[in-house]
C-alpha cells in the first residue's frame, strides 16, 4: 500500500478536521448551493425556456443542477403548504343547516335516482314507495316503520362481520366482489363514517394531502409523455430527457411561483389591501402566459402551433391530473 491511491490518486491519509474547518466548509456548501440557486431562479423567472436551451445544449456547470432544484423547491414548497393549508378548512360541513320543503323534495328525488342506479340492496325502499304509491292500501308511519324493521331485521345486516358471515353462506357466482366488499367495509357498514362523517372526512383529506408530493412526482413524466407525443415528428430532434427537463422547469417554476402567491395571500387576508389582490390576479395570469412563451422559445415553432399544442398540453394535462387526484385520494381512503 503506497503512499497515493493506485485508483484515484488520493493521498492515503485520515483527515482530521477541526471544528472550524467543518464550519467553513458548511458555510461555503451552503452559500455556493445559495448562488447558483439565485442565479438559476433569476434566469429561470426572467427567461422562459432558456435554462431547458442551455442545459440542452451543455451549459450546465453556472446552473443548478434540474433534479436537485426540483427537489429543494419542492420540498420548500410543501412545508410552507403544510403549514398553511388546514385541512378542516377544506371540508365544509354544516348539518345544522335546515332544509326547505323544495330543497327536501329535491334531495328526494335525487335519492331515489341514485338508488336506482345503485346496485346495493334497496328492498326496503322500493318496498315503501310501492305501498306509498299503492292507493288500495292504508298507509301510515307505523306500518312503513315495521315494514323497515321486519326488512331489516331478515334481510340486512347490521354489521360488517354480519354482511361478512352472510356473504360466506352465498354461493361463490353470487358473492361480492372485493371491490364492492371494500366498499361495504369503508362506507356501508364504517361505524365511525356514519356516526361523524366530517371528522372522517378531515381525517381522510389530511392522508390525501400528505400524497400531494407523490401525485406530482408521479405527474412530472407523464406531463413530459404529453409534450413528446405533442412533438411527435420532431422525435430526432427532441428526446424525452428533453421534454423531462423541459417539465421539471416548469414544476420549479410552479413551486416558486405558488410561494409567492401564499405570501400574496396571507398579505391580503392581514391588510385587506386592494393592490394586494390585484396582484394575487396578476400571478394568477403570469402561470399560463409564462408556459406558452417557454414552450415558444424552447420548441422554436410559430406562434399559431404553439397555441394549439399550449391548449392541448393543457388539457390532457388538467385531465391526467384529474385521475391521478381521484386515484390517489381512492388510495387514501382505502389505506386509511
Amino acid at each position: 500500500m503506497g503512499r497515493f491511491c493506485h485508483v484515484c490518486g488520493q493521498e492515503n491519509i485520515i483527515p482530521k478536521e477541526s471544528f472550524g474547518s467543518l464550519v467553513i466548509h458548511f458555510f461555503y456548501d451552503i452559500t455556493h448551493f445559495d448562488g447558483k440557486f439565485f442565479h438559476t431562479a433569476k434566469d429561470l423567472f426572467l427567461k422562459p425556456g432558456f435554462l431547458s436551451k442551455e442545459y440542452l445544449s451543455g451549459k450546465r456547470a453556472s446552473y443548478l443542477n434540474p433534479v436537485r432544484m426540483y427537489v429543494f423547491t419542492s420540498a420548500i414548497f410543501f412545508l410552507i403548504f403544510f403549514m398553511v393549508v388546514d385541512p378542516k378548512n377544506l371540508v365544509h360541513v354544516n348539518s345544522n343547516v335546515p332544509l326547505n320543503n323544495k330543497a327536501r323534495v329535491e334531495l328526494m328525488e335525487d335519492l331515489e335516482k341514485e338508488f336506482k342506479k345503485s346496485k346495493a340492496d334497496t328492498t326496503i325502499l322500493f318496498k315503501k314507495l310501492a305501498r306509498l304509491k299503492d292507493t288500495t292500501q292504508p298507509v301510515s308511519f307505523a306500518s312503513l316503520d315495521s315494514l323497515e324493521k321486519k326488512d331489516s331485521l331478515s334481510n340486512e345486516p347490521k354489521t360488517f362481520s354480519e354482511y361478512d358471515s352472510l356473504q360466506r353462506t352465498l354461493p361463490s357466482v353470487k358473492r361480492d366482489g372485493w371491490f364492492s366488499r371494500a366498499i361495504a367495509k369503508k362506507f356501508k357498514y364504517n361505524k365511525e363514517l356514519q356516526e361523524n362523517p366530517t371528522s372522517m372526512l378531515e381525517q381522510w383529506t389530511e392522508l390525501f394531502l400528505h400524497k400531494l408530493p407523490y401525485l406530482l412526482f408521479v405527474s412530472l413524466p407523464l406531463f413530459a409523455l404529453i409534450l413528446k407525443l405533442l412533438n411527435v415528428r420532431r422525435s430526432k430532434q427532441f428526446y424525452y430527457a428533453d421534454h423531462a427537463i423541459f417539465s421539471i422547469h416548469h414544476y420549479i417554476f410552479s413551486f416558486i411561483l405558488l410561494l409567492v402567491l401564499f405570501l400574496v395571500v396571507t398579505i391580503y387576508n392581514r391588510t385587506g389591501w386592494g393592490v394586494v389582490k390585484f396582484i394575487e390576479v396578476i400571478l394568477f395570469i403570469i402561470w399560463p402566459v409564462y408556459l406558452y412563451i417557454a414552450m415558444l422559445k424552447f420548441y422554436r415553432q410559430g406562434w399559431f402551433k404553439t397555441f394549439i399544442k399550449f391548449i392541448l398540453l393543457n388539457m390532457f394535462g388538467f385531465f391526467s391530473l384529474l385521475i391521478l387526484f381521484i386515484l390517489f385520494f381512492v388510495i387514501t381512503i382505502f389505506q386509511a
